[in-house]
Formats: structure tokens, sequence, C-alpha cells
């Protein structure tokens, strides 16, 4: 298992993508799936097309779907996090859809630690484009 976050689209209509995330720090993988608009996708390929050149301290949180039992499925939050050297930090809050769990109504949540590369955000940007295209269904961030 290596490292990286894979967006997967399993499903669009109209409206929304569902996306498959699976998140790896190499040694850890947490896959959930989240809805995410399309005004909202394409604001965040913007914006981390705009992000790739603050290679000196810039932060961008990605953030698809919403935390808590209140709201329709699972929810993603990256925190994307250039530090000294050109290295991306990137900090990982998932947690998967609710449901029943003996008396209680609970998802699982993990919190996962990566480090890329700004030719690896590069990559990435240039697979969601062409997810959001429909050239393809998988958008890969490979980290180090």
């Amino acid at each position: 298992m290596k490292p990286g976050i894979i967006f997967e689209n399993i499903w669009h209509d109209e409206d929304m993508y569902e996306l498959r995330i699976s998140s790896s720090d190499g040694a850890s993988l947490f896959a959930n799936k989240v809805y995410v608009g399309y005004t909202t996708f394409d604001e965040t390929i913007a914006a981390l097309d705009a992000f790739k050149n603050q290679v000196y301290g810039g932060i961008y949180d990605i953030e698809f779907g919403s935390f808590g039992p209140e709201y329709a499925s699972g929810a993603f939050h990256a925190r994307l996090h250039f530090q000294q050297k050109g290295k991306l930090n990137i900090t990982i809050r998932v947690q998967s859809e609710y449901g029943d769990f003996g008396k209680y109504n609970v998802a699982s949540e993990a919190k996962l630690y990566l480090v890329a590369e700004p030719a690896q955000l590069d990559n990435f940007i240039i697979s969601l484009k062409s997810l959001n295209n429909g050239n393809t269904d998988i958008a890969h961030l490979e980290c180090t």
C-alpha cells in the first residue's frame, strides 16, 4: 500500500458526484464516500491550481461533505500546507456515513498525515481536471 489519496467517481447525475476517496499513509488505509456538487468541485480545482504556486508557506483546505450525523453521507477534509524546502504536508480527517451500532448511531473516523512534492500536486490537479471532464474516473495524488 503506497501513500496517497485517490478520488474515484462512482456515480454522478446532473448536480453532483459521488466519490469514493481512499486515503493511505502507507500503513493505514481509510476509504469513504462523499457527495460533491459540480460547482464545489470546479472551485476546488481552480483553487488548487492557484495554490500550487504558493510553495513558500501556502495553506489550502479541501472540504467535501460534512462531519456529523445530521448530514447525508461521509466527510473528507484535507489541509495542504507547504513547508520549508517545498514539501507539501497534508493532514487528512475523514468520516464514514453514520449507521446503527447497537443502540448508537456512529461513524468510523480516521486522521492521516502525508507528505507530497509540488510535482505530485501538479499531476493530481491534471488528473482532477481529467476526472471533471469525464476522461477518467480516478484522480490520484501520489505521496512520498
